[in-house]
């Protein structure tokens, strides 16, 4: 195994922290049994069905950290029967805890279902999200104004002030239904002025939020209301708008809608975009911005289309129509034409704080290196290769250095983390997480870590990390120096059988380890919107679909949670990309996230270019980043299980190469940290799991 860097000290923080909690009276309490565990696990499904009946199987649970969570369970299911008198008394025993606010809050809302305005008002707090902001609002409205000698007899509803009860609502580009009530409410009291209603018109606009414009338009006056509804119309079919914007008077409000439309229907065919431009350049006086934004996105999806004036379009847009996506795109066409000179030119014309960019200093060499300037090759090349990032790695390949990696270890501490285990919250959280309940697990350990340095919270990393809890570490150490400590960020865990079954499906550990990490950055529970779930993001029916045809049992969506499960189900689809791309798992990586369809209409068009211009010519630019971060993080972990690693260049076959699974006999690279400088791991993002296998949301960059 690697070497490790001497341990660091810890900050002096977190010695006041252990004295103060000592102080409070905290006193660490025994490690619960898996007697009380179990116990509690039948008693919460209990609990979760209503009623009192949890109570006899919780006798022996009074001093369990997580009872309250019994009760709360009870109440939350009961709620609709429910008077006061119970919420009351819980919030009481336990005002401060996550499952009182949570009660509160629900019990808020059923009271807004029952018009129970005056109980409402009563326990009512603000802070608890929009919905019950607005409900708020409706409690308000809702009271009998006393009579009075100016205005007579007593009237229904009381008045809204905009700037103190909208204000701030009103910035939203969407609201829940809770708001209705209240925006009508405020348009019958006068209150929605027409450039009220067109500055949220805008916000909404910017958001693509087409029902929220066509609502807000239906109160505006006049001409105005069918210049709000063409921007909804814009937003929802941009290509009806543009072919009816030839109608369309000149009118500001008439661009803003025209413009809107070129630019999403550029978005989904450029060529059609074109036509509607060239008719409509001459029907409206666009402002220059509006044909600064339109020229943009002309030019930018022709790029991602690769059409054959796409290179001469992004190099002559004017300067004021440039952005950072039109400017990257520029070398990509380049690269895909293999146009070095031109790629080189189009390097020069990013910005600086984009050049700096690994992926542009590796073109920029590979560029040099094609024209023959082998030394201003090498002197890019070199700090590169210092780095342990996808191009860093392929630097290293090409200088033939060890890979750079620079760990840092988190040594143990008994007596400060006994102390940082006193408190309540982290037992709670702990529980929690040991009980399978990680989601309420983390929402504890965010309020017990509030604002804590980060002396603290590489502690608490480290005593979740030695429970198995693996996350926190992906999520808490993502930026500078932490990104350091590898053995937590990139787990072996060995508990959930990845390796044999990655062995037993006939891929490569190392690539199942980063695909697993990519996807859910550990969390066993993740689920995304397009309903891929687990450790490596399934979705139901391709697990389905992966468990008939290997013969495996298949107990339904929600077993997808269960971390063997998911790995069994994970590893043997993961081998069947593989398969499908002649084992090749960088292309396989990104059949998992793009989706196979897809990549095959991409090797159909540009299939005869080397890996890393083909990676670098994908069309969205979360599948290019997404098969950067999971071959980089194959290195990494290769280094994990082996001391050393195979060699990225091995991995990035070339399209329509056979890909042969590395052995005892394949070359390795050896790792090195060469300098205190050269300790920067991978740049990732720390709290958003890449997107599941298949998802067909993605989009080309901009």
């Amino acid at each position: 195994m690697p070497v490790h860097a001497a341990p660091r000290r810890l900050a002096p923080s977190l010695l006041a922290l252990a004295a103060g909690l000592l102080l409070a009276g905290f006193a660490h309490a025994a490690e619960p049994t898996d007697a009380q565990r179990a116990a509690f696990k039948q008693a919460y499904a209990t609990a979760q069905q209503g009623g009192d009946a949890w109570r006899a199987q919780a006798q022996n649970l009074a001093d369990y950290p997580l009872y309250p969570y019994l009760e709360a369970a009870a109440l939350t299911h009961d709620l609709r029967q429910l008077d006061r008198a119970p919420v009351d008394a819980y919030l009481k025993r336990y005002p401060d805890l996550i499952p009182a606010s949570d009660l509160r809050r629900d019990y808020l809302l059923e009271l807004a279902r029952r018009k129970d305005w005056t109980t409402f008002q009563s326990l009512y707090q603000p802070g608890l999200g929009d919905a019950l902001t607005c409900d708020a609002l409706q409690a308000r409205l809702a009271q009998t104004q006393p009579a009075s000698a100016q205005s007579g007899p007593s009237t229904q509803g009381a008045a809204l002030d905009f700037q103190r009860d909208l204000a701030t609502l009103w910035n939203k580009p969407n609201l829940p239904n809770a708001c209705d009530p209240v925006i009508a409410a405020a348009h019958d009291q006068g209150l929605l002025t027409a450039q009220r209603l067109w500055d949220r018109i805008d916000r909404a606009a910017d958001a693509s939020q087409a029902g929220t414009v066509a609502a807000l338009a239906a109160w505006l006056p006049g001409d105005d209301a069918q210049a709000g509804q063409r921007i909804a119309m814009a937003l929802r079919d941009p290509g009806g708008a543009a072919a009816k914007a030839g109608t369309w008077p000149d009118t500001p409000r008439s661009r803003q809608a025209a413009m809107l439309a070129l630019e999403r229907l550029a978005r989904r065919q450029s060529s059609v975009a074109d036509s509607h431009w060239e008719q409509l350049r001459g029907h409206f006086k666009f402002t220059q911005e509006q044909q600064r934004r339109i020229l943009s996105a002309l030019a930018l999806f022709h790029a991602t289309d690769f059409n054959d004036d796409a290179l001469q379009r992004l190099a002559s847009l004017p300067p004021q129509a440039q952005t950072d996506a039109t400017r990257e795109w520029r070398v990509r066409v380049a690269l895909e034409q293999q146009n070095w000179q031109a790629a080189l030119s189009a390097i020069d014309a990013l910005t600086p704080e984009q050049k700096q960019d690994g992926e542009w200093r590796w073109f920029r060499a590979r560029a040099l290196t094609a024209l023959g300037r082998d030394g201003e090759a090498r002197k890019l090349l070199a700090p590169l290769s210092e780095e342990p990032t996808f191009f860093g790695f392929m630097a290293a390949d090409k200088l033939d250095v060890p890979y750079s990696i620079c760990p840092l270890t988190l040594p143990p501490d008994p007596p400060r983390e006994q102390a940082l285990l006193a408190h309540a919250g982290l037992q709670r959280a702990f529980e929690l997480y040991a009980v399978g309940l990680p989601r309420q697990a983390r929402r504890e350990w965010g309020k017990a870590l509030d604002g804590a340095d980060m002396a603290t919270l590489k502690l608490a990393v480290d005593l979740a990390y030695r429970r198995g809890w693996y996350d926190r570490a992906v999520f808490t150490f993502n930026k500078g120096e932490a990104l350091r400590y590898y053995e937590q960020r990139f787990p072996l865990a060995s508990q959930d059988g990845l390796v044999p079954q990655a062995e037993e499906a006939g891929i490569d550990p190392s690539w199942a380890y980063a695909i697993l990490r990519a996807e859910s950055a550990w969390a066993a529970d993740a689920r995304s919107g397009a309903n891929a779930r687990g450790l490596m993001q399934l979705l139901p029916d391709t697990a389905a679909m992966v468990a008939r045809r290997n013969g495996l049992n298949w107990a339904g969506a929600d077993s997808l949670y269960d971390p063997v499960t998911n790995i069994v189900l994970g590893t043997r689809y993961l081998a069947q990309m593989a398969e499908r791309f002649n084992g090749a798992p960088w292309l396989a990586s990104a059949a998992y996230n793009a989706g196979p369809a897809r990549l095959d209409q991409w090797l159909a068009a540009r299939g005869t270019l080397p890996p890393d211009l083909f990676v670098a010519s994908m069309p969205f630019k979360e599948t290019r980043e997404y098969v950067a971060r999971v071959m980089s993080f194959a290195v990494i972990y290769d280094w994990r299980l082996n001391g050393n690693a195979t060699p990225l260049a091995s991995r990035l076959t070339a399209i329509g190469q056979a890909y042969a699974l590395p052995d005892r006999n394949t070359p390795r690279r050896p790792v090195s940290c060469p300098a205190p400088a050269a300790a920067v791991a991978p740049a990732e993002a720390a709290t958003v799991p890449a997107p599941p296998a298949g998802d067909a949301t993605n989009s080309p960059s901009q």
